[in-house]
């Protein structure tokens, strides 16, 4: 097949070539009726821009690099979606690469290859793992293309776009609180994962604040999954008889503990309060049905690709200097499993 060339566009129209880059660029200056004319012999030729010779000329890939993982639980997944959605709108392509194991994988091989492909910009969705963010942090001021960072601590020299986990448990911890719920106990994500870290410290604040010192054995942890939730709530309940609600991390894990109370014969909310975090689509019809906190991932992906876009499009000659961390501000969601009767 022949390639229509903007020459051809040009002839057929009886229009100069630059007047139909300009229609083709979208350049303000072109009247209405210009612009019409081009577009309908581009729609008769079949014409399609050649992306290769335009980001040569224009010095850009128009090429988003993203480094992801876990895209199997709802959150990274959510965020993919967002992140996909938005380079769409602002006409970005996506070159991906997926870190299986980020608590032992930095990610310096994602990155070269990403560099390589010559991307615009990265957005780096790993979640803050251990120490896996050392060697990119150190090094994300120094790369040729700006970087925005997900899921991890704010700093204040670096771009981050996050939610605000540690607000988020504070609201579920705060509502079991007004409840009159005291004795209050947490299954929390992998202790050394960043947003486990601050929804443990939101709950623990939130007590001490109310005058409420949470014993250890209040906390069991678990790594996301239905089963870990089932498994920590039969050691917390264990060891706590007296047990009286519990903040777990994720929905999915709280999906378990639902199992695990009732199998140990305690009726929800009437034996135990329960406060999940994510509000998945389907924790509305756990039974009973599961308050929760809400978090918009999918918006933290599309504030990611709008931060990027604002920071290539940013003139050297005026240097974007906000440094100020993206937060993505959760909200409580109340349904039946927290309810005094």
């Amino acid at each position: 097949m022949t390639r229509i060339t903007i020459k051809e566009i040009a002839q057929k129209t009886g229009l100069s070539i630059a007047t139909v880059s300009r229609v083709i660029n979208d350049h303000p200056d072109v009247s209405k009726q210009t612009r019409h004319r081009v577009q309908q012999v581009i729609d008769e030729l079949g014409y399609a821009p050649n992306a290769v010779a335009r980001s040569l000329i224009q010095g850009r890939s128009k090429i988003l690099g993203v480094v992801s993982t876990g895209i199997e639980f709802y959150g990274p997944s959510q965020t993919m979606a967002g992140i996909e959605r938005q380079a769409n709108e602002l006409d970005y392509w996506l070159m991906s690469s997926l870190l299986h194991d980020p608590e032992t994988n930095g990610g310096e091989d994602a990155l070269r290859h990403l560099l390589a492909q010559q991307v615009d910009g990265i957005i780096w969705a790993v979640p803050e793992v251990g120490r896996n963010r050392e060697w990119i942090c150190h090094h994300s001021r120094t790369l040729a293309v700006p970087i925005v960072f997900l899921h991890m601590t704010c700093r204040d020299d670096l771009f981050v776009v996050a939610v605000d986990n540690f607000a988020g448990a504070q609201q579920a911890v705060r509502h079991l609180l007004a409840q009159g719920y005291t004795h209050i106990g947490c299954v929390s994500g992998p202790a050394h994962w960043w947003e486990a870290q601050e929804r443990q410290r939101g709950w623990r604040d939130t007590l001490l604040a109310a005058g409420i010192t949470p014993d250890n054995r209040l906390l069991q942890t678990g790594d996301w999954t239905a089963a870990s939730g089932f498994a920590a709530f039969l050691r917390l309940a264990d060891a706590n008889p007296d047990l009286e609600a519990v903040f777990v991390s994720s929905d999915q894990m709280a999906l378990g503990v639902l199992k695990a109370a009732h199998q140990l014969g305690k009726r929800v909310p009437d034996d135990l309060a329960i406060v999940g975090f994510d509000d998945v689509p389907e924790a509305a019809y756990y039974i009973p049905s599961l308050t929760t906190v809400r978090h918009d991932v999918i918006n933290v992906g599309a504030q990611a690709v709008r931060l990027l876009d604002t920071l290539l499009n940013t003139p050297e000659s005026e240097p974007f200097s906000s440094l100020a961390p993206n937060w993505i501000v959760p909200e409580l969601v109340v349904r039946d499993s927290s309810l005094c009767s």
